[in-house]
């Protein structure tokens, strides 16, 4: 299957990505995590993007396109899921056409739809490790020292784009430009939406259901 999770940040794409790439073995490619990794690595990708990232403005659409076609080159048969990738309705233009070259298409896109002061409540209230990049949350997902991460003991920090300045710009920023990509998918007849205002068990059981369907539809 080749799949693209939406959802605006903190509806908690990453959690349910990791759980459908488990259960039906794909490759999960994050852009988030690609260009974080880019960044600490101090690549010319991930100087490009820092400036970009730190105001939480979406990074241009070239630096993406060029990262993302790449990672997706590599992805197995069994297919992938591709989480805040695209972004807009050009990258999503794009990534068709990338894929109409080798004959492929997308399978579906799950439309994770919740509040957004449920997601600035969610975002601020991160917590993460910089040694190990394990996640807490101040309020339901607590460390067991307060502070400080289970695994190695290091000091929890909040990352600079968790801060609520920067979680208004990115909510601001996805209703403006991301938000368009729901009616460029209901158009392609591919789009499924999904009450993510719930607990993260409760949407991966909904997502669930309708892959298995789909994946019954297409055996």
């Amino acid at each position: 299957m080749r799949l693209v999770l939406l959802g605006a940040p903190g509806a908690g794409k990453g959690t349910q990505c990791k759980h459908i790439a488990a259960q039906y073995r794909l490759l999960h490619l994050s852009s988030g995590d690609i260009l974080r990794k880019e960044r600490a690595a101090g690549t010319k990708l991930g100087k490009k993007a820092q400036s970009f990232m730190d105001s939480g403005a979406l990074v241009p659409d070239g630096i993406i396109l060029e990262m993302m076609t790449k990672a997706i080159k590599k992805a197995p048969a069994a297919g992938f899921i591709l989480d805040g990738f695209p972004r807009t309705v050009n990258q999503a233009v794009e990534l068709d056409k990338s894929l109409a070259v080798n004959n492929r298409k997308l399978d579906a896109v799950l439309n994770l739809k919740i509040d957004d002061r449920i997601v600035a409540k969610r975002m601020t209230g991160r917590r993460s490790c910089p040694q190990c990049g394990a996640v807490y949350h101040i309020d339901n997902l607590k460390p067991k020292v307060d502070g400080l991460c289970d695994n190695d003991g290091a000091k929890l920090v909040q990352r600079s784009d968790d801060s609520p300045e920067v979680v208004a710009n990115r909510l601001k920023t996805y209703h403006q430009q991301t938000e368009p990509l729901v009616d460029y998918y209901k158009n392609n007849g591919t789009i499924f939406d999904v009450d993510a205002d719930r607990a993260p068990d409760e949407v991966g059981a909904l997502i669930f259901q309708k892959l298995d369907d789909l994946a019954k539809c297409e055996a």
